[in-house]
């Protein structure tokens, strides 16, 4: 049966039913309890619609993670730059932006550095944006922060603890302002509200009227 899609299977007992999903760079995902080969076959047949429309999806996000292999770019504040390796003499490798175009110097070629590079780029502009922007929105809002902290996560943008710990993705750099902006507001709403119910779309709404316009437009990047 070759035109059934390629996959990854992981296999938990504990599951009671199976499960499909595409990860970020668009692979299919199986998980699900010890099942026949027959049964994932039927399913992958059943879903193959859900499973192409899917995949288009994910192809068509922006901010996806960086192919060294050809023509790529980078996100930064909603907009879209290139992305060029340059191999160079200097025993160091660093990631330059001149606003237009990112440049990334190498003399020893290591996928996992470039990445790295990448990612401190991230985490340097988030914290230089991202904490006035934290601190304007929780006077405005009186709602007071205990810690601020930056990581990258592959599955939020941002979180806040019971304890009023807000933690905020690194990657929200590649988004507009705006929707940057909303997440701010989102993580600090969940100070006062711990859930997603009609007072918290409330709080938010009282500061950001049009903030379902940011919500739609988050969907079309990824993490």
């Amino acid at each position: 049966m070759g035109f059934l899609p390629h996959y990854t299977h992981i296999v938990n007992p504990k599951l009671k039913h199976i499960y499909l999903s595409i990860d970020d760079k668009g692979n299919l995902i199986i998980k699900s309890p010890k099942v026949s080969q027959k049964k994932i076959e039927q399913l992958l047949l059943k879903k193959a619609s859900w499973i192409n429309k899917s995949r288009e999806k994910v192809q068509q996000k922006k901010g996806k993670t960086v192919d060294f292999t050809q023509k790529s770019e980078l996100y930064f504040l909603g907009e879209s730059h290139p992305f060029y390796l340059n191999e160079h003499t200097k025993k160091r490798t660093e990631l330059h932006f001149d606003g237009d175009v990112f440049r990334l110097n190498y003399h020893h070629y290591d996928e996992k550095l470039f990445l790295k590079k990448i990612d401190l780029f991230y985490k340097k502009e988030a914290q230089t944006y991202i904490t006035p922007l934290l601190n304007k929105w929780s006077d405005k809002m009186n709602l007071p922060v205990n810690t601020l902290s930056f990581r990258k996560t592959k599955r939020q943008w941002g979180s806040c603890s019971a304890k009023n710990d807000i933690s905020i993705n690194t990657m929200v750099m590649k988004l507009p302002l705006k929707v940057i902006e909303y997440i701010v507001v989102h993580e600090l709403a969940h100070v006062k509200h711990k859930h997603h119910q009609k007072a918290f779309w409330s709080l938010v709404e009282e500061y950001l009227p049009d903030y379902k316009t940011s919500v739609k437009e988050l969907k079309n990047y990824t993490t």
